[in-house]
């Protein structure tokens, strides 16, 4: 759940700091007052994206923080460990981001720096908004098949089918792509077959290439290099050399060692140093052997380089370039060698691919035709608490031609609100305050199924009629017994069942205008006034009165 909330500099509102309680609670307040603010801070730590006008005038930074707790954390510890993030302490997910008019903007989760893409992930969990638009996506479709599936519990079957149908249609496309492929000319198939065997003469490993490489160097560099090494080699073991000089130094200094035997250690480092330098004058006599050339292996290591660079720059810059292309010229003369065997087997999987799906698409609709028949009996009891006294609510699947991304079938919402009416599609009947209703019904059935645990609410009250506000706070309120709640509201019978009250104001000086956000709800004579505002006039008696009533 949402605990406390900071804002600053955020549009109208200069600073803020709130506290949030479990449950409902409603966010009144003038028309224009400034309560969106509240919904837009929300929503740029739920990862939505910002323009630097958002920014208070006169300010050089917004910035807005959130604490939030979970019970179990497992999910979120799990997205935050995949993010290499700090994991929640004792629940507790810290929430900051700042955006500056010079500055690149700041995100960071439980203090460690993160992106946006990871806080629109984070908020996929623990926040679901719900505008005024909510009610006129429930024509389309496909929300109400995802209403559906949620009702039906369908996660698991849905993904599982939906792995199998990409498998299939993959294997579809592979066969088609095959099938209408052109059939390679035998000079194309020269071709390859010569770039293959081009291919076969090297070692394609980066560390052969190296060698290659260095051998290539080393032969340009070998009379050189030659001269070098064997120059080095005499002077150190040659007649004249170093070496012969330090052995008769060795000799002088074991006859000094039989005069004074405290010199032995002198002698015996003299000694080692003849036996140090007879190794170098041999390894030096060694590199030079190296760099003797066999007759041809300078035409031999030239004719691999050129192959190698032929091959680099037909088929990219890296080995692994040369090694995909190698797989890819290899797989293409195997097809042109059994084409029609590789087609045969591609109807066999593509086959058992379909098999396998269609078997789960049948298990899908199975699953839905149960849930349709429950969520129409849940749905038309919910729609007629809410001010339909005959109504008829129906969920109709429909049979798909083929196959889809979402399985043999789709469903319809048909909704008739008067006795003697016919049901038909929510499209082609429903008024706006029609579907506001539906929409919080559905809403109400399936919020024990959703599990993030802030649902944000904005006027999903708009257009429904006053005297059916103090069942949308019912509803509200139920939904809030396993969530968190945050409602936008201008009815006071909605407000009244909130268990918490967030009241926005906005003050307006000859050059500016301030907004301010305040908890009313442990202040009943405020709560009143607020109500009875709402209800026309907070000064009319008759407006308090009522207030007081809705509280009761």
């Amino acid at each position: 759940m949402l605990q406390s909330l900071r804002i600053r500099n955020l549009a109208l509102l200069e600073e803020v700091a709130l506290d949030f309680e479990p449950g409902f609670t409603a966010l009144t307040g003038e028309t224009g007052a400034g309560k969106s603010i509240l919904l837009g801070a929300l929503s740029l730590l739920a990862g939505s994206r910002a323009e630097k006008t958002v920014i208070r005038q006169g300010a050089a930074a917004c910035e807005v923080e959130a604490a939030l707790f979970f019970h179990d954390p497992c999910k979120v510890d799990a997205l935050l460990a995949s993010l290499d993030l700090p994991r929640c302490e004792e629940g507790l997910l810290i929430l900051k981001r700042s955006l500056a008019r010079d500055k690149a903007p700041k995100i960071t989760v439980n203090g460690g720096l993160a992106t946006l893409a990871a806080l629109q992930g984070l908020g996929e969990l623990w926040i679901d908004f719900h505008g005024p638009g909510e009610p006129r996506r429930l024509l389309k479709d496909s929300a109400q098949l995802e209403l559906l599936d949620l009702y039906a519990r369908s996660g698991a079957v849905l993904a599982a089918y939906q792995e199998k149908y990409r498998a299939w249609r993959g294997r579809q496309a592979e066969r088609t792509q095959l099938a209408t492929e052109t059939r390679l000319a035998p000079d194309q198939i020269q071709f390859l077959e010569n770039q293959l065997a081009k291919m076969d003469e090297l070692e394609l490993t980066a560390e052969a290439i190296e060698a290659l490489e260095r051998d290539l160097r080393r032969l340009s560099q070998a009379q050189e290099l030659l001269e070098l090494t064997q120059g080095l080699a005499a002077g150190i073991s040659g007649d004249d050399g170093i070496l012969s000089r330090v052995a008769q130094r060795v000799r002088e200094a074991r006859q000094l060692e039989t005069l004074d035997p405290a010199s032995k250690l002198l002698a015996d480092r003299l000694a080692s140093v003849s036996v140090e330098l007879a190794d170098l004058g041999a390894e030096f006599a060694g590199l030079s052997q190296n760099l003797v050339f066999e007759p041809g292996q300078a035409e031999q290591l030239g004719a691999r380089m050129n192959t190698w660079l032929d091959l680099k720059r037909r088929h990219g810059g890296d080995v692994t370039a040369v090694v995909a292309a190698r797989t890819d010229i290899k797989r293409r003369l195997e097809v042109q060698g059994d084409l029609a065997g590789a087609l045969a087997r591609l109807d066999r999987e593509i086959a058992g691919a379909e098999t396998a799906t269609r078997r789960l698409a049948e298990a899908l609709r199975l699953g839905r035709e149960q849930a349709a028949r429950e969520l129409a009996r849940a749905g038309g009891k919910a729609i007629a608490q809410l001010g339909f006294k005959k109504t008829e609510f129906l969920v109709r699947l429909a049979t798909l031609p083929a196959l889809g991304p979402t399985g043999d079938c789709t469903c319809e919402f048909l909704f008739s609100p008067n006795v003697g009416e016919a049901p038909l599609p929510l499209s082609r009947i429903a008024s706006s305050g029609e579907l506001a209703r539906v929409m919080l019904a559905l809403k109400t059935i399936l919020a024990d199924l959703d599990d993030i645990p802030v649902l944000v609410f904005d006027e999903v009250d708009s257009n429904v009629g006053g005297e059916i506000g103090s069942i949308v706070g019912e509803k509200l309120a139920k939904i809030a017994g396993r969530h968190q709640v945050l409602c936008v509201t201008h009815l006071p019978q909605v407000a009244a069942h909130a268990a918490n009250h967030l009241v926005v104001t906005k003050e307006q000086t000859r050059d500016r205008s301030v907004v301010t956000i305040e908890a009313i709800h442990n202040d009943r004579k405020a709560r009143v006034s607020e109500l009875a505002r709402m209800l026309g006039d907070r000064n009319a008696k008759s407006a308090q009165a009522h207030a007081e009533e809705l509280l009761k």
